[in-house]
Parts: structure tokens; C-alpha cells; sequence
């Protein structure tokens, strides 16, 4: 038994080692994540902490990871990994099962799997934690002494410092559509040979009280018996048609879309990306302004997207004194192209030349000036 309990922390402690550091990579995007599940659950009230959350989740998991594997206070952690992976269970039959979440994002957007393994994933792991809580008794520290808490303590210093290196500038490794390099005009469309999903007409005819589907070849137009209620378009089969970029739109507030315009432009082009004016970022406010300054003597584009208000646009402009041409994007659009509030990128013809966070903006030597 022994051996297998040691197999089994072993396999539990390095997962969700594992699934920590993946996930402290881009804390933002777990807090987007959370998001989605307030907004469905209409627990609005939540949205503002869930940053927060997601940074204690990320560094519990790690924490905990390694608890596990050197049975350190294992009576205590043998319990929180239980009701952690009793919750990660649960949000993952959620997921699958209620269909109004399209993805958990258990791993982050770095490693994608498919709903019903992440669920059976999670469904194995609570059997193992449960084998855990069941033997506590037999698990032992692997370190006697203040060795233990000098590791825990040096995993959460790691763990939380991690995640403020990822928030402070941008995630380690980006797995992301807009990584550099990323050509914004070819991810745009859908790839050549690709396969589109396939729907099927469904007709909903209504007889005796009862509700029945049919296909458009077998309805029942000449049974007066029937009467129509509906019609709509089933999935069938899902396609691969996809584009790798979706709803890159940028247009100006008279709702003129400048998306080709900028994205074809000769010659370096500067975006930066403003989400919400209202909790961006300015700590590096004047060296961002040096930049713009350069680029409108040297006639470089330079354009603000936003994804505010007009009002709430304009004030930020004048408040900060920018002579910047602004644009409008999306507010999702703006959370995955860049995870910083504000960020910059640099294009060239559409192709993505380099990101940074409103913490390391780029002096002139970047565009040879």
C-alpha cells in the first residue's frame, strides 16, 4: 500500500503542479474565465474579485501540489485538495453537461482538451484525492524540522511572484492567437480546404399536444393534423472552418471599419490597445508619450483602440494631452490580443512585429528612429 500511495501523490501533486504553473502564466485569462461562469450564473457581483480569485486558486494549486508530494501538514491538505477537486468537478460537469460554456479552460489557453476528458480527468482525480483523505494517517513528511515550511514558503513566494511578473508585463509564453509573428490578414480567414459545419433544417410541427422534429424531406405539409410551430437550423457535424483570428474589427465612432485600411498600411504601425480607460494602466505614461511623439513627426500610425465609451474615450485622451488617432475593438477582441490594460503592438503590413505592457513600452530605436 505504500507504494501506491506514494504513486498516487505523485500523480495528484505533479498535476496540479502542472496545471498551476500553466494557468500562472496568464493569471487574466483564468479571471476571464471566471468571468463567464458569473455572468451565466448572473452573479455579477463576483466579476470584480475574480482576479483575485484566480491569483489564490493559481498559487493554492501549486502549493498544494507540492504539499502532497512532500507531506507537509497533510491532514490539512489532504482535506482542501478534496473540496478543490470537488469543485473542479463539479464546474467541469457543468460545463459539459449544461452546454452554456463552451470550454472550462482547466489548463489555460496553452493545452486544449476536450470538455469530456477534462471532466473524466477530474472525475479520476476525486477518486484519488478520496484514496488520499482515506489514508492521511499513513503518509508521513518527507522533511523533518523547518525544512518543510522553508519549501512551502519558497513555492508561495514563487507562486504569487510568477503570477505578478505575467500581470505586471505580459505572460511568459503566449498562447494566444496575436503571438508574434502572427500574420492578422491570413488568421483572419478561414484556411484554405477547411470544412465548414454542416446544419440541417428541422421543422417542429405540433399535434394532440405534442411536439415532434422532422427533416425537410419527411414534414408533414399535406397532415392538416400537424400544425407548424417552428423552424430552425441543427448542427450536424462540426467543420474545422474556424479562422484562427475572429472579430478583429476596428472602425471609428461614426462606425466607418478602417480594419483593411490599417492592416494593409506600408511601413510600421502602432496599436494600443485600451480596454478600459478607466482602470488602465499609466505608470509608464511619459515614455508611451515619447513614442507617439516620434511617430507623428515621422508620420507613423499610431492608433488607440478602445473599447469605452466616446466619452469616456475622449476624456482619457484629453486628460493625458495625446495626439493619437483613436479606433474602436471589441472588448474581447482587446482582452486576447493583448493581457494588459494598456498594451502596444507593432505591426507591419498586419503581421504582429511586437507586444509589450503598458510597463515595458519601446523607445524610438525600435522603428530606427
Amino acid at each position: 500500500m505504500k507504494y501506491i500511495l506514494w504513486a498516487i501523490r505523485i500523480i495528484v501533486g505533479v498535476l496540479f503542479i502542472f496545471s498551476g504553473l500553466v494557468k500562472a502564466n496568464d493569471p487574466l485569462g483564468l479571471s476571464y474565465k471566471m468571468d463567464e461562469f458569473f455572468e451565466v450564473w448572473n452573479m455579477h457581483w463576483m466579476m470584480p474579485y475574480s482576479l483575485a480569485m484566480s491569483v489564490l486558486m493559481i498559487a493554492f494549486e501549486i502549493v498544494a501540489g507540492i504539499a502532497v508530494l512532500i507531506g507537509y501538514a497533510y491532514r490539512l491538505f489532504s482535506y482542501l485538495l478534496l473540496l478543490l477537486i470537488t469543485f473542479f468537478t463539479f464546474l467541469t460537469a457543468y460545463v459539459l453537461f449544461s452546454g452554456k460554456i463552451k470550454e472550462c479552460g482547466c489548463f489555460g489557453d496553452c493545452i486544449k482538451i476536450s470538455n469530456e476528458e477534462t471532466f473524466w480527468k477530474d472525475v479520476i482525480l476525486l477518486v484519488l484525492a478520496v484514496v488520499l483523505v482515506i489514508y492521511r494517517n499513513k503518509i508521513k513528511p518527507v522533511f523533518k524540522g523547518y525544512s518543510g515550511t522553508v519549501i512551502m514558503i519558497t513555492t508561495a513566494v514563487f507562486a504569487f511572484g510568477m503570477q505578478w511578473w505575467a500581470l505586471e508585463h505580459l505572460p511568459f509564453h503566449d498562447c494566444l492567437p496575436y503571438k508574434i509573428g502572427v500574420d492578422i490578414n491570413v488568421d483572419s480567414k478561414i484556411p484554405p480546404g477547411a470544412k465548414p459545419d454542416r446544419y440541417e433544417s428541422v421543422m417542429i410541427y405540433e399535434k394532440d399536444g405534442v411536439q415532434k422534429e422532422f427533416t425537410m424531406q419527411n414534414y408533414p405539409w399535406q397532415d392538416t393534423t400537424w400544425v407548424f410551430v417552428d423552424r430552425t437550423d441543427k448542427l450536424v457535424e462540426k467543420g474545422n472552418a474556424e479562422p484562427k483570428i475572429k472579430d478583429f474589427v476596428l472602425s471609428d465612432f461614426d462606425g466607418n471599419d478602417l480594419t483593411e485600411t490599417v492592416l494593409t498600411m506600408p511601413g510600421y504601425t502602432f496599436l494600443w490597445f485600451v480596454k478600459d480607460p478607466a482602470e488602465a494602466r499609466t505608470d509608464k505614461m511619459d515614455e508611451l508619450k515619447a513614442l507617439l511623439d516620434v511617430c507623428n513627426r515621422n508620420n507613423i500610425p499610431f492608433y488607440m483602440l478602445s473599447s469605452a465609451t466616446q466619452d469616456a474615450t475622449f476624456d482619457f485622451v484629453k486628460k493625458y494631452d495625446l495626439n493619437v488617432s483613436i479606433l474602436i475593438v471589441d472588448g474581447t477582441v482587446s482582452k486576447t490580443a493583448l493581457r494588459a490594460n494598456p498594451g502596444l503592438m507593432l505591426l507591419e503590413k498586419g503581421v504582429i512585429k511586437g507586444k509589450w505592457s503598458f510597463r515595458d513600452y519601446p523607445d524610438a530605436s525600435i522603428i530606427g528612429h
